[in-house]
C-alpha cells in the first residue's frame, strides 16, 4: 500500500531521438507493445538515466499516455474521487486535472485500471466503476460521458472495469459487461451508441475460455490488425 501512495511519475532521457514518438494508448501506437523509435540505447549509463522531472501520482493501476507535449494519467487521490490529469511532458507541471465522485464497489479498490486513450484532440478516461468520459485534451473539459452500470444495467466486476477502449475509424469500442453489451461501440465524437454485442459472464477474466474474437482492420493499406477479445464462461 505504501508503494501505491508514494508512487511518482518519472520522465527520463535515453537519447536525443528516443522520446519523439507518442504513446497515446495502452500498449503503444499500434497496441502491440513495440517501440519503433531509433537511437534506443543498449543499456543504461552508470548511475541510471537522467531524470528530467518527477511528479507525485496517487493510487491506481493505470499507465500514462503520452501525446504531443503532454502526459495523461488517471489516479485516485481521495476515497471516492478518481482523477484524470494532464502534465507537461517537458516540465511535469500539471496543466489540468479533473475529478468526480465515485464510490468504489470493486474488490481491488486501489484506483483506476485503464490507461487513458488519446485520439487527436480527444481523450477518453475510463474509470474502474464503469464511467467513460470524453474530455478535450486541451483543457480537460467534459464533452460527454456514459455510466456503463446505469445504461447497461450491470454491476461492477470483481476487478472493476479494466479494459482499455479502442478507436477504430469513427468508433470508440469498449469492453463492457452484461447480456448483449460485452462489446459496445460509440461514435467517438458524439457519444451516440452505434452497436452492442456479445455476452460474457466475467468479461476479461483470463481463466475463462475465449469464445469470441473480432478482428478489426485498422489500416488496410498497411495490413495492421487489432484483436478485440471477449470471454464467456463454460
Amino acid at each position: 500500500m505504501k508503494s501505491l501512495l508514494s508512487a511518482s511519475l518519472l520522465f527520463i532521457t535515453l537519447s536525443a531521438s528516443a522520446i519523439a514518438d507518442d504513446w497515446p494508448q495502452w500498449f503503444g501506437p499500434q497496441r502491440d507493445g513495440v517501440w519503433r523509435e531509433t537511437g534506443i540505447i543498449d543499456k543504461f549509463p552508470s548511475g541510471g538515466p537522467k531524470v528530467l522531472w518527477r511528479t507525485p501520482v496517487h493510487r491506481g493501476c493505470a499507465g500514462p499516455s503520452v501525446a504531443g507535449d503532454r502526459v495523461f494519467v488517471m489516479d485516485r487521490k481521495a476515497l471516492n474521487t478518481p482523477e484524470a490529469k494532464a502534465e507537461g511532458a517537458r516540465s511535469g507541471k500539471v496543466i489540468w486535472q479533473k475529478a468526480y465522485d465515485c464510490p468504489y464497489t470493486m474488490s481491488y479498490s486501489a484506483g483506476p485500471r485503464v490507461t487513458p486513450l488519446v485520439d487527436g484532440e480527444r481523450i477518453y478516461p475510463f474509470g474502474g466503476e464503469g464511467k467513460l468520459i470524453f474530455r478535450a485534451t486541451k483543457d480537460g473539459n467534459e464533452k460527454w460521458s456514459h455510466d456503463f452500470k446505469k445504461i447497461f444495467s450491470v454491476k461492477t466486476q470483481t476487478w472493476g472495469f479494466a479494459a482499455s477502449p479502442l478507436v477504430h475509424r469513427d468508433l470508440l469500442i469498449c469492453l463492457g459487461n452484461g447480456d448483449g453489451t460485452t462489446a459496445v461501440a460509440f461514435d467517438k465524437v458524439t457519444g451516440r451508441e452505434v452497436w452492442r454485442s456479445l455476452l460474457a459472464k466475467h468479461p476479461g477474466d483470463g481463466t475463462e475460455t475465449i469464445k469470441f474474437r473480432i478482428v478489426l482492420d485498422l489500416s488496410p493499406e498497411k495490413s495492421t490488425f487489432c484483436r478485440f477479445l471477449a470471454t464467456l464462461a463454460e
